[in-house]
Order: C-alpha cells, then sequence, then structure tokens
C-alpha cells in the first residue's frame, strides 16, 4: 500500500501512549478510529485531547476551527468489526507479548489483506508478534516517543519478514506525522532503548560505587544533556521498569536496581507522585534536591555490601558516555542501524544528547575508536567483562577507521 493510499487509521488503546499518537494523527488530517476495551478511557482520552488542543489555542498556535477539524478526525468505536476498513492499525497497549499476540490475532482475522498492522511497543519482539497472523510482510514495530505528540524520533522496527514496501509505507506516513524516521532490526530494546539499558545501568551502578543522583545528573547536563539518567526517570515515572520486572517475573533481584525498588516501595515514583529521585513542589516539574534520597542510596549500597567512594566527574562522563557507544558498535555491527547517523538521530531526537556533540557515535568518531578502544580496555581491567570493546571498535582501531565509514554492519 502507498502512503498517499492511507485514508483511515485506528489506534488500540487510550493511554498515555494511545493519546499521543491519536493526537499525531488527528494533527496530520488522517481519519482515526480509537478502540479501548474501557470505555471510560476513551472517554477520558478525548477529554485529554480536547485539553490538549484547547491548550495551543490559548498559545495562539491553534484556531478553533482547525481544533474542530481535528477533534472530528476522531471516532470512538465498540468493537474490532468498527475496525474492518481501516489502511493502518497501530497497537498501544501496555508492555505484554500474550496480550499484543491476541489483539494482532484478531485484527489480522478482521482488517482486510492490505493492511498494515503495526505495535508500538519499546523493545518487545516483532516477529513474536508477526507470527501469529498470515500477513508478517505487513507487521511492523511504529516505536513513538512519549509524549507521541510532541516527541520527534519514531523507530520503524523491521521483522525478519517485514516487506521493503511496508517500510517505505511507514517511513511516508511518520514523515506526514511531521517525525524523524529511523529504521531499526528486531532486537530487545532496538537501537534507543538497548543502548539506554547500558547507560542507565553504568548511571545506577555509580550510585552503589559512591555517586550521587544529583552529582550523576549534573555531570551529564554539564555535558550537553537535556537531562541526567535520574531527572529522565523522574519524568518518565520509576515505578514503568519496576512493574516490567515484576510482570516478567526477573530482574528485580539485580544490585543496579535495588535504589529504583526502594523508591517505589516508598510510593516515590516521579514527578506524578510529587517525589522520585527528587522532590516536586505542588504543580512544579522543578527538581528539588532531596537529602532524603541521598540517604537512602546510601543505606542500599551499604546493604549491598559495596565500599564507597569520591568519584570523578570524569569517570561518570566516561563510563555513561562508552556504555552508549560500546552499546552502539555492536548494534552497527549487527545490522541493527544502516549506519552511524541513524544512531546518531536516534540519540538527538528521542533521549536529549547534545546537539552539538552531533550524537553518541560523531562523538566517538571526534575521540577517535583508537582512543575509544583504550578506555574501554582500561574500563575492562577495572570494572569486568562486561566493558570488553565491541570486536568492532578494535577493527576501526586498527584500519584507521571511523563509524561513520561503516555500512550494513560492514567497514
Amino acid at each position: 500500500m502507498h502512503a498517499s493510499a492511507i485514508r483511515q487509521t485506528a489506534v488500540i488503546g487510550a493511554g498515555t501512549m494511545g493519546r499521543g499518537i491519536v493526537i499525531s494523527l488527528a494533527n496530520a488530517g488522517l481519519e482515526v478510529l480509537w478502540l479501548d476495551n474501557n470505555p471510560q478511557m476513551l472517554e477520558q482520552g478525548l477529554r485529554n485531547l480536547e485539553d490538549v488542543w484547547q491548550q495551543q489555542i490559548s498559545k495562539g498556535r491553534l484556531t478553533c476551527s482547525e481544533a474542530a477539524e481535528r477533534l472530528a478526525n476522531v471516532h470512538p468505536v465498540g468493537d474490532y468489526a468498527a475496525l474492518a476498513d481501516a489502511d493502518v492499525v497501530i497497537e498501544a497497549v501496555y508492555e505484554n507479548l500474550a496480550l499484543k499476540q491476541e489483539i494482532f490475532r484478531t485484527l489480522d482475522a478482521t482488517l482486510r489483506p492490505v493492511a498494515l498492522l503495526a505495535s508500538n511497543t519499546s523493545a518487545l519482539d516483532i516477529d513474536a508478534i508477526a507470527a501469529v497472523t498470515q500477513r508478517p510482510a505487513q507487521v511492523l514495530g511504529l516505536h513513538f516517543f512519549s509524549p507521541a505528540h510532541i516527541m520527534k524520533l519514531l523507530e520503524i522496527v523491521r521483522g525478519a519478514h517485514t516487506s521493503a514496501a511496508t517500510l517505505e509505507t511507514a517511513r511516508a506516513l511518520g514523515e506526514r506525522l511531521g517525525k524523524v524516521c529511523v529504521v531499526a532490526g528486531n532486537c530487545d530494546g532496538f537501537i534507543g532503548n538497548r543502548m539506554l539499558h547500558t547507560y542507565v545501568r553504568e548511571a545506577r551502578m555509580l550510585l552503589l560505587e559512591g555517586a550521587l543522583p544529583a552529582q550523576v545528573d549534573g555531570v551529564l547536563q554539564q555535558f550537553g544533556f537535556a537531562m541526567g539518567p535520574f531527572r529522565m526517570y523522574d519524568v518518565v515515572g520509576i515505578d514503568l521498569e519496576w512493574r516490567a520486572r515484576e510482570l516478567a517475573g526477573s530482574g528485580q533481584d539485580a544490585p543496579a536496581v535495588q535504589v529504583d525498588n526502594r523508591l517505589c516501595e516508598l510510593g516515590r515514583l516521579g514527578q506524578k507522585s510529587g517525589q522520585g529521585y527528587y522532590r516536586y513542589a505542588q504543580g512544579s516539574r522543578e527538581a528539588q534536591h532531596d537529602p532524603a534520597v541521598d540517604a537512602l542510596v546510601v543505606a542500599v549500597s551499604e546493604r549491598l555490601g559495596m565500599t564507597r567512594r569520591a568519584i570523578s566527574e570524569e569517570e561518570i562522563r566516561e563510563r555513561c558516555l562508552l556504555a552508549l557507544v560500546n552499546e552502539g558498535a555492536k548494534i552497527l555491527a549487527e545490522g541493527i542501524a544502516a549506519n552511524s547517523h541513524d544512531i546518531d538521530l536516534v540519540y538527538l531526537n528521542g533521549y536529549g544528547f547534545p546537539a552539538a556533540k552531533g550524537g553518541p557515535m560523531s562523538w566517538a568518531d571526534d575521540q577517535g575508536p583508537a582512543h575509544i578502544a583504550a578506555r574501554l580496555r582500561a574500563l575492562q581491567a577495572q570494572h569486568g567483562a562486561h566493558w570488553q570493546p565491541a570486536p568492532l571498535i578494535e577493527r576501526l582501531a586498527a584500519y584507521g577507521k571511523r563509524f561513520s565509514d561503516v555500512q550494513g554492519g560492514q567497514v
């Protein structure tokens, strides 16, 4: 299906992500059918849409008639049968593979054979979702970033069987929504979240070894990040990953997540609860230092038997950035990203990496792969095997090449 043939879209799920995606589609002039198994969620979602557009009217960014047109593009529906003529469906329910598979089975049986079926998953296996359908060539991931109507990045995830035509249609649709589109291969976390996992693991380990949240955030914000990892967790909700670990039944015992777990047990979920890694005054989003969290960090690390030490700004910067680069190199070598520029686009548009530095792989090219390899080997000697330089980095260093020379996994 050509993108210009897309007339009718559908979104399943009226939570935060579903709402943002509906707004994006309606803003682009597309008709949106909206389904949620809870009618109250749909009602709340519609009110939320009206509020968002009302705010834009009050700021002079939208006229009343434009807002009315956008709202008229959105049609709440009561069952899957109502989606039968949709050209593209985007599923945006919570991260549970069995639930998503059940939805895709129903969609496959209900929609016309030419329709595209997309999941807004941030990490789950697209092939496992496609496998329950008779149309794996037309199944893909469309990973929007929250809030979906504001964030520019769209990761388009190709499964093993996703056709080139499907990817082309998805890219054209994304561009129609005003998104920066990057095609990613199918692996746990795709490009952005797979790299983020290694970055936040280092930030969390630094806390256990002797740093404090405001110190880590301060160093990375000074480097140019829009916000440090702990401020980021307060914005997105510390409980998101905590709930995912609970659902998966694994990962809750890892030392790195013990501070997060303790905060969640105390009801400190981030901005939405008024306190997380930081405190927030009523109605404010300004992060205020909270000595109680520093004390909690120290107590958790001591309970785990860690000997706390002074940690320098340089160590914080190096460990967090090199964790990103080393994982980025593995993603490049595996062909999960077509080139280093795509990885940089993901980090510039989805994760607040400083624009002046050009993205993590561009920054690494400026340092030089030989220097990066040497620093990784030093970290490996100090902190263990997970710091072993990616083979691609060693190859680039040996040949005097850069990440920007890698195309399709080949130097």
